[in-house]
């Protein structure tokens, strides 16, 4: 080992040690966040980790972008072996990996393409953020600076990892070849066998190593902390029923706080997930709150945690944190997240569903929600009225909850109080909320009765024993309520052993079969789209295309169905089954775009911006279809409210997948 090995050994150990240092206190911060168990399920947990994080699978959604970032992703990942090389060389003289024979030759090729593709890959996306100014990509003044340097530092290593192997080759150092097809070119017009050759060969081997190290210490103070954080972020993602809201344990006595309002009330994974925010903008350009000009951003909600976590944890870790102190006094919530922000989300889940590092934005939002109603009583005025109902009439709506059956009179349906057991029918049909009371959809419940008769089903209904299903008021934060309303719908199901349940609402599909189990209600639960699909599969109800006035059709993907549930092709094919015409809107499928009713805001108003049902009706108009489907009662509502706004309502229907197959059926 000679003086510059032992110089090297120094550098490569002061730079791991900080680097550990870094790394050291950002677990600690972590460590402040709730317990959570996320290391269950390991083959899965690592199956998710190679199709998101190695394979790019959510970033390939954005194509362009998505294939900008795999080239300097595994470009990366390639010129790891490289660096690796480079660490033993400095320690104990010349090394590499040579004796790996052809295998080597065919690393050693495939680092100079990837060197090539990340320097056309980081030009591209300087391009994209600051000249063509891609409108998410544009974040603070800081954030553009870091990414430019960021991008510039990547850029720099590949050039002279390419001109560290290109002085080498004109040194005889590397034989000349395929192998090193870059650095070939570049040696043969720069570099001969000369002194100069070797100086320039020292300093682009310590320029190479050098930013490496310092790159990686950089990276725990950068925005950039992602390249450390997403592969395990990824591989922490939840495995849980997608979508799937956890339970408060009301009954621990030992709680103090419910729900969120600062970091430590947070989860670690929570808190991981603020490391992680790449603040790449792609869930702020899915969020329909966003997009209309409500103050949601999905990007700063995420953003602000970490800028919590980076204010307090460093403080809490250290025993340094004066209770009278500007920073104790504050909190997450109010001095970095509003209420607005907060009351603004639809529970929509584009944010998760677009995220590439899988980010979980919507549980917190609901937990900072839960931390706002269950603490301080903090909710839109609104609100009042509607947990008024659900406390007394068990429906968000103020009707009397004996009216509740009051739709099935004189149509020969029967209660489960008749029937006695769930073994002497079917199915139960849980008809919701508004399917019971709701004028307009009572007829989707009644269409759908008369479909279900038609195909010989045997079904019951609960009547006044069904309540609503929690969905809106665990949305919406209130988990007391919710869990109240859960738990004496279970009893009552549990009671007839019912084993199946069909819906006509997604949000009652949703929370029953992924968050009923919470509370020992474990059931089949299925949409009516899909019931209906395979009665006409199966023949029971046969449909007729040659209807006298086929409809060209355009289907409302609801957000509860298409992202929380794949389901996407039963309702196209139920449509398609009458032979109507089916045109796609721009956004469809799970890129579907909200009502702007879910996640409680069915009951609360639009204050700012453009009402986010607009901006979806003007959507489905513009394909010129004659009838807008959906298969919400909530979606229902909000489209038909649209559609009278823009003033189509003469031209333009909005009906239900129930009502158009009962049209057509022979």
């Amino acid at each position: 080992m000679n003086a510059l090995n032992i110089v090297f050994a120094v550098f490569l150990a002061g730079a791991f040690i900080i680097f550990g240092f870094s790394v050291r206190r950002l677990i600690a911060i972590l460590e402040l966040g709730k317990n959570e168990n996320r290391f269950d399920k390991i083959p899965q947990r690592i199956e998710k980790t190679v199709i998101i994080a190695f394979l790019q699978s959510k970033l390939l959604r954005e194509p362009f972008a998505g294939l900008l970032h795999i080239a300097i992703f595994w470009g990366f990942l390639a010129l790891s072996i490289l660096v690796l090389e480079t660490i033993i060389e400095g320690l104990v003289g010349h090394f590499s990996f040579s004796f790996l024979g052809s295998f080597y030759s065919v690393i050693t090729f495939s680092q100079e393409i990837f060197c090539v593709l990340v320097m056309i890959a980081v030009i591209l996306s300087l391009w994209r953020r600051f000249i063509t100014k891609v409108k998410r990509l544009q974040v603070d003044a800081h954030g553009s600076k870091d990414a430019a340097l960021i991008l510039s530092w990547i850029f720099l290593i590949v050039t002279f990892t390419l001109l560290q192997n290109a002085s080498r080759i004109g040194l005889g150092m590397y034989e000349a070849g395929i192998q090193y097809p870059i650095s070939s070119l570049l040696s043969s017009v720069f570099f001969s066998n000369s002194e100069s050759t070797k100086l320039l060969q020292d300093i682009f081997w310590w320029a190479h190593i050098g930013l490496v190290l310092l790159f990686l210490n950089y990276l725990p103070y950068s925005k950039h902390l992602h390249v450390l954080t997403s592969i395990p972020n990824v591989f922490f993602t939840t495995l849980g029923p997608k979508g799937a809201l956890k339970p408060i344990n009301l009954q621990d006595e030992t709680l103090t706080k419910y729900g969120a309002t600062d970091i430590e009330d947070l989860t670690w994974k929570q808190l991981l997930d603020g490391y992680t925010c790449t603040e790449c903008g792609r869930c702020d350009s899915v969020c329909p709150a966003n997009l209309t000009g409500k103050p949601l951003s999905p990007r700063k909600i995420i953003v602000d945690t970490r800028k919590r976590m980076m204010e307090k944890g460093p403080l809490m870790i250290s025993n340094q944190l004066d209770a009278n102190s500007e920073i104790a006094s504050h909190t997450l919530l109010d001095n970095f997240i509003t209420e607005e922000e907060l009351w603004a989300c639809t529970s929509c889940m584009a944010c998760m569903q677009e995220c590439p590092v899988t980010i979980e934005h919507v549980p917190e939002i609901i937990d900072l929600r839960r931390g706002l109603v269950l603490n301080e009583s903090r909710f839109p005025p609104e609100l009042k009225t509607v947990f008024d109902n659900l406390e007394r009439n068990y429906t968000p709506w103020g009707f009397s909850h004996s009216t509740r059956a009051d739709w099935a009179n004189g149509l020969d349906i029967p209660k489960m109080a008749e029937v006695g057991d769930a073994k002497n029918i079917d199915v139960l049909f849980w008809v919701g909320c508004a399917g019971a009371y709701d004028a307009r959809y009572q007829k989707v419940t009644i269409a759908f009765s008369k479909l279900m008769k038609k195909a010989g089903i045997s079904f019951a209904i609960l009547g006044t024993e069904e309540k609503c299903n929690g969905d809106t008021a665990r949305r919406l934060g209130n988990e007391y309520l919710a869990q109240t309303l859960i738990v004496d719908n279970v009893e009552t199901l549990n009671r007839y052993n019912v084993k199946k349940i069909v819906t006509t609402c997604p949000h009652c599909l949703h929370i029953m079969s992924k968050e009923y189990p919470q509370f020992g209600g474990n059931y089949e639960v299925v949409h009516h789209t899909d019931f209906l699909n395979q009665l006409v599969k199966d023949g029971k109800l046969k449909t007729s295309k040659n209807k006298k006035d086929p409809s060209t059709i355009t289907y409302h993907d609801s957000c509860y169905l298409a992202r929380y549930n794949d389901i996407t092709e039963s309702p196209r094919e139920v449509l398609q089954a009458g032979g109507n015409t089916l045109v796609e809107m721009k956004r469809s499928k799970d890129r579907t775009f909200c009502c702007g009713a879910g996640g409680g805001r069915m009951w609360l108003e639009e204050k700012e911006g453009k009402r986010i049902n607009i901006e979806r009706t003007e959507e489905a108009l513009a394909t010129n279809a004659d009838t807008i489907a959906s298969a919400c009662p909530f979606c229902m509502t909000m489209m038909t409210d649209g559609v009278k706004t823009k003033e189509a309502d003469e031209k333009v229907r909005v009906k239900d997948i129930a009502e158009i197959l009962l049209e057509s059926v022979e």
